[in-house]
């Protein structure tokens, strides 16, 4: 059968040959037991209502056998054995240009040079997944597939609940990921089910489609390490970055540090994963031995080198070895998958990748305990390095909330609201205030042709665009204009690309809208392919998160959801292709609320009418809620907003004299 007749065949009349595991594979840790006998029943059904009876008595003892083994059905025996890739939006078959651009994105979740454990569908983040099991997959691409524009796919949780009518106009899918009614929203409850296969952890861009490779947050943390070193007043080279992490997301720290020109120094305990990343290019050296990692650091701050070190093993004793020498750390971060601190998240010290992953399944409490005792170690070594000047902060992966939970020294002597810790969040003191404030966040574009030329092209678009806006920006602006523009100048050079022909740059909304109408013409010119245009969840208005996105929100609504709810409601009307809401994302399930988009673009009016709708109601739906919570720069963006637009009136608040309180 040819790729787009497996495509349209859906779940197979035949079953396929068992699939062995295959160890070269990056893949989930096994989770842990949690659920009883009758629950397993109630999984095995679950699992085995995707297929005619007549497989049920071959499957079952198999999918028990994965449930027991993995703690979860993946159903491995189904996936498919075509390369799993972003293939160009002409090999995809069906009847919707959008539709084929969505199976083009899932794809690309999948590519083993993106996804963290491709086997398990687990894009990144130890557990964000695209979707619960192959089954799923399978049936999701065939329904694409049948699709056409007056049709909507709906999806819970990875389960596609099928094709209803709509119209053009509403988007080609809908997706919930982790919706779960908050009173049974405790971690065991998610656990379980997860495993009865009724619902899934998103995480952010993985369950929305929507991920790009590490390159999807290359571009934020650079802009975060350089802001950082602004903040202390000193230049990068020769300056020291401390962290951890080289899985999915966090893979993009020690390429940040370069592109920003410091050092950087990141551990990482999984032996497969750093190795991956060292192929890619993306760090330049790894060392296992901490002696050797000081020799070589200090050697690189006596040369101000620019370089991007790995160390394989566990942070905890590269803060503690740095200390105990004498080693200055300008900067220091942590990006583990603190979100997942049970699962595979994060890891104690002292022990092997392999004895934690063995302790995780089978001695789950004792794991905790470890995990908790490294957090508590791992915090009290950060503080020694601040008391000599370090500047440390949260990168919104849980680590402050994790960490205090364990009962590590991270709180404030003297708390407020919204800054109970003793160390920042990387969006109270930089993201926030300087980007999300004024409408800056992650623009994201990915050229469906698949060519290389194109991903050029657009970018020297939207090279010229933000120039030609640049000129006549708001000197409160301007620093944000000058990072874009030299970043995606720099763009081809750093070899960003990791699976799909994908950019992304942080534009606001007139960026945005201005380089997305650019793209639609160039597309309706004949000179570039169909653009899917999208964003992180982490922007100005995709997310609640109040450790995070919103931690820079202190007129106490940073626990409510309603922007990121109401962000998907309005781009749903608006125009984009496909919409998404989760519940969790980076910072862990029940600790956030993601929405997030996809939008085609093909050259058409249509395009152009809806991107131009849909984009400024999506950045300006956040400014407008910062505004009202009297952030000093989103006042400034939504009054300049409301200039421009006239049908924009947003109401806007009446700031209280300090002294008369």
């Amino acid at each position: 059968m040819t790729f787009q007749e497996l495509i349209q065949q859906g779940i197979p009349s035949v079953l396929p040959p068992f699939k062995p595991y295959e160890t070269n594979i990056n893949h989930a840790p096994k989770r842990k037991e949690i659920v009883g006998e009758e629950e397993k029943k109630l999984a095995l059904k679950n699992a085995l209502r995707y297929f005619e009876p007549k497989f049920h008595a071959e499957l079952l003892p198999e999918f028990r056998e994965e449930l027991e083994q993995y703690g979860r059905i993946y159903m491995y025996r189904f996936r498919p054995d075509y390369e799993m890739k972003a293939r160009s939006i002409t090999e995809y078959p069906g009847k919707s240009e959008q539709a084929k651009s969505i199976m083009l994105m899932i794809q690309n979740n999948l590519d083993y040079a993106v996804a963290q454990h491709p086997h398990e569908l687990i894009t990144y983040g130890g557990n964000g997944a695209v979707f619960q099991n192959w089954a799923q997959y399978l049936l999701t691409m065939k329904y694409l597939s049948e699709m056409n524009d007056e049709q909507t796919l709906v999806m819970y949780s990875g389960h596609p609940m099928g094709l209803f009518p709509s119209h053009k106009d509403a988007p080609r899918v809908v997706v919930t990921n982790g919706m779960v009614i908050p009173n049974y929203s405790k971690p065991d409850d998610w656990e379980k089910f997860n495993a009865l296969g009724v619902s899934q952890y998103g995480q952010m861009t993985a369950g929305s489609y929507m991920y790009i490779g590490p390159q999807g947050i290359v571009h934020g943390t650079t802009i975060t390490v350089l802001n950082a070193f602004r903040k202390i007043n000193k230049e990068t080279k020769g300056g020291l970055f401390v962290t951890s992490g080289l899985g999915g997301m966090s893979g993009a720290q020690p390429k940040a540090g370069n592109i920003a020109g410091c050092i950087t120094v990141c551990a990482e305990v999984n032996p497969k994963i750093t190795k991956i990343r060292h192929e890619q290019k993306w760090v330049n050296e790894i060392h296992e031995n901490v002696d050797e990692l000081v020799a070589r650091v200090r050697k690189a701050q006596e040369n101000k080198e620019t370089v991007s070190l790995a160390y394989l093993g566990n942070v905890v004793e590269v803060w503690e070895k740095f200390d105990e020498e004498g080693l200055k750390i300008d900067i220091g971060s942590d990006q583990t998958s603190l979100h997942n601190p049970w699962a595979g998240g994060y890891y104690p010290v002292g022990q092997s990748f392999e004895e934690s992953n063995t302790m995780m399944a089978e001695n789950p409490e004792l794991f905790k305990e470890k995990v908790q005792e490294t957090l508590r170690r791992h915090a009290a070594a950060i503080n020694k390095h601040t008391e000599k000047g370090t500047y440390f902060f949260d990168y919104g992966n849980a680590f402050l909330l994790e960490a205090s939970r364990a009962g590590a020294d991270v709180m404030a002597e003297n708390p407020t609201l919204g800054r109970e810790f003793k160390f920042p969040s990387y969006v109270q003191d930089i993201m926030g205030p300087m980007c999300f404030d004024y409408g800056f966040g992650p623009f994201r574009w990915v050229c469906t042709s698949g060519k290389p030329e194109d991903l050029q092209k657009t970018d020297d678009i939207a090279c010229r665009i933000l120039e030609e806006i640049q000129q006549n920006s708001p000197e409160e602006i301007q620093q944000q204009m000058k990072d874009n523009i030299q970043w995606i100048k720099g763009a081809q050079e750093n070899k960003l690309v990791v699976g799909s022909q994908a950019r992304i740059l942080y534009a606001d909304a007139e960026g945005r809208m201005k380089i997305a109408e650019a793209f639609n013409k160039a597309i309706k010119n004949g000179e570039i392919g169909p653009v899917v245009l999208g964003r992180d969840h982490h922007d100005v208005s995709g997310t609640d998160s109040p450790y995070r996105e919103t931690s820079n929100i202190y007129d106490g609504s940073r626990f409510t959801a309603d922007m990121a709810i109401h962000n998907v409601i309005g781009d749903s009307f608006r125009g984009a292709t496909w919409v998404s809401i989760h519940n969790g994302g980076g910072v862990g399930w029940g600790e956030v609320i993601n929405g997030g988009f996809g939008m085609l673009l093909d050259g058409s009016d249509d395009a152009d009418r809806r991107l131009k709708s849909m984009l400024f109601w999506d950045v300006n739906n956040g400014i407008s809620r910062r505004s009202w919570a009297r952030n000093e720069g989103a006042l400034f963006a939504i009054k300049r907003a409301m200039e421009v637009e006239p049908n924009l009136k947003v109401t806007l608040p009446n700031i209280v004299d300090d002294n008369l309180l």
